[in-house]
């Protein structure tokens, strides 16, 4: 579980994000072949940093995995100073697979739950695909009863 590092991102790595997004892509048998994706995804990482956590894994001087966090403030309610005032969407967990089953993800996930505890966040919450389930029920998620979802679409 060494050789690489994980880190907050920062405004100029939207391009390395972008890249892995488009190895995500390809290894679901997407069509990458899109040349507005670069500065669409550009201008999506700008305007989400105000309510976004974004972190990056690094293996040297290649962006091997990435993923983020969606902060939700909550509305104040009287006297409840002393609860936590957000909760956080974990999403676009990934990992290179050439770089798979080397504590990377795991690593990632730490990084959003240790942000978590040391910002008072309520919870956690994610849509895990089945492939990606069982490395969250090891980094101490469970399936949740009391989230309701509509789909549209």
């Amino acid at each position: 579980m060494s050789g690489f590092v994980v880190r907050i991102a920062r405004a100029d790595d939207a391009a390395a994000f972008g890249l892995l997004r488009l190895v995500w892509a390809a290894e679901n048998g997407a069509d990458t072949a899109d040349p507005g994706f670069a500065e669409r995804l550009t201008s999506w990482f700008a305007a989400e940093t105000s309510h976004r956590v974004f972190w990056l894994a690094e293996a040297g001087d290649e962006a091997v995995g990435m993923v983020n966090l969606t902060l939700f403030t909550r509305m104040p309610y009287p006297a409840s100073v002393d609860l936590p005032t957000a909760w956080g969407y974990l999403a676009n967990l990934f990992v290179r697979p050439a770089e798979r089953g080397r504590g990377i993800g795991a690593a990632l996930i730490g990084a959003c739950t240790t942000y978590a505890e040391d910002h008072r966040l309520a919870r956690i919450v994610l849509s895990p695909s089945p492939a990606s389930t069982p490395l969250y029920r090891r980094a101490g998620f469970s399936a949740a009863d009391t989230l309701m979802v509509r789909t549209f679409g």
